[in-house]
C-alpha cells in the first residue's frame, strides 16, 4: 500500500463534491487517504470503526458517509465490511507493471462479496486500458475476471450449465441475485447514471455526447425487459464484463472486412440483438464472429 495518494485539485470544481456537506467531504478525504486503502481502491472497514477513528458518533458518520455513497463517490458492502472508491485508480493509476503484479497481495486483504467482484473487474479493465505491459502484468485472478471461491464457482456452474453454457459472468450473478430475497427496484430508467457508469468502466469506448430519444428507447427497453436489470449494480457488472472483451473495446486486430478495430458504443451495446449476443458471450472469443 502506497503512503501517497493523488488528489486532483479539480475536485473543487466537481458538482458532486461541492454538494457534499463539510462532514461528508471530510469522510471522503478520510477514505481516500486512509492507511488501509489498497492500491485497488478498496479496503476492509466498518462504519463503526471508521467513525471511532474520527472520534465521531456512529450515526453522524453514517449520515455523512451516506452522502458520499449516494453521489457514487464510494461503494459499501456493510455485511462484508468492504469500502471501495470507484474512481481511485483514475487518479492513482499504477506507476509500473510491477505495481499491477502486486495487486494479488491487495486482493487477499479484501473480503469475498459482490463488491469485491466489481473491484476486480474494474481494476482489470483499467490495466487493460493502459499499455500492453500493464495488461500482461495482471495477476491470474484479475486476468480471468472474478475471484469467486471454489465452492461458489461449482454451485454457479451447476445451476447455469443448462441455461447458460457460455458461463457468462453477468448472467450467473444475476441468477444469484434473483435467488435471494427480493429487493425494491427502480422502475424509471436512470439514463444519466448508466451513462456515467459506462464512461467510468469503459473509458476506451466512444463518449456519449447526445443521448437522443432513439437511443433512450433502446436503453429503456433493456432496463424494462427484466427486473434483474433494474439496478445500477447490474449495469456496472455488465460494463465490467464488456471491458474484458478485446473485440468490443477495440483491442482486436482489424480484419473481416474492417479497415480498423471495432469499438462498441453505448447505443450499439443496448440494441436488442447486440445486447443478447453480448450476454451469450459471443464477443469474448479471441476472434470475433
Amino acid at each position: 500500500m502506497s503512503r501517497y495518494r493523488k488528489v486532483d485539485t479539480r475536485i473543487w470544481n466537481d458538482s458532486k463534491f461541492r454538494d457534499l456537506t463539510d462532514d461528508a467531504k471530510l469522510v471522503f478525504f478520510m477514505l481516500l487517504t486512509h492507511p488501509g486503502m489498497t492500491s485497488l481502491g478498496a479496503m476492509r472497514a466498518s462504519v463503526a470503526g471508521l467513525a471511532e477513528e474520527l472520534g465521531w458518533e456512529a450515526e453522524a458518520f453514517r449520515k455523512a458517509f451516506g452522502q458520499v455513497i449516494a453521489k457514487g463517490m464510494a461503494e459499501h458492502d456493510g455485511k462484508a465490511c468492504l469500502v471501495a472508491l470507484p474512481n481511485f485508480q483514475k487518479y492513482n493509476s499504477p506507476e509500473s507493471p510491477n505495481v499491477v503484479k502486486a495487486w494479488a497481495g491487495a486482493l487477499d486483504l479484501l473480503p469475498e462479496c459482490e463488491l469485491k467482484t466489481l473491484v476486480v473487474a474494474r481494476s482489470a479493465a483499467f490495466a487493460k486500458g493502459m499499455s500492453e505491459g500493464f495488461a500482461k502484468a495482471l495477476p491470474e485472478a484479475f486476468a480471468k475476471g472474478m475471484p469467486y471461491q471454489e465452492q461458489e464457482q461449482e454451485q454457479e456452474q451447476e445451476q447455469d450449465k443448462n441455461s447458460n453454457p457460455n458461463g457468462l459472468l453477468v448472467d450467473s450473478e444475476a441468477a444469484d441475485l434473483a435467488s435471494r430475497k427480493p429487493k425494491s427496484v427502480r422502475t424509471d430508467c436512470p439514463h444519466q447514471e448508466i451513462i456515467a457508469a459506462y464512461h467510468e468502466l469503459l473509458p476506451m469506448c466512444p463518449a456519449i455526447r447526445d443521448w437522443t430519444p432513439a437511443r433512450q428507447t433502446h436503453l429503456r427497453a433493456r432496463w424494462n425487459e427484466d427486473p434483474k436489470r433494474q439496478s445500477l449494480g447490474y449495469w456496472r457488472k455488465f460494463f465490467a464484463y464488456i471491458a474484458q472483451s478485446d473485440f468490443l473495446t477495440g483491442k482486436a486486430n482489424a480484419g473481416h472486412g474492417r479497415s480498423k478495430a471495432f469499438i462498441a458504443s453505448l447505443d450499439w451495446l443496448v440494441k436488442a440483438e447486440n445486447f443478447t449476443k453480448i450476454r451469450e458471450g459471443r464477443y469474448h472469443e479471441q476472434v470475433a464472429a
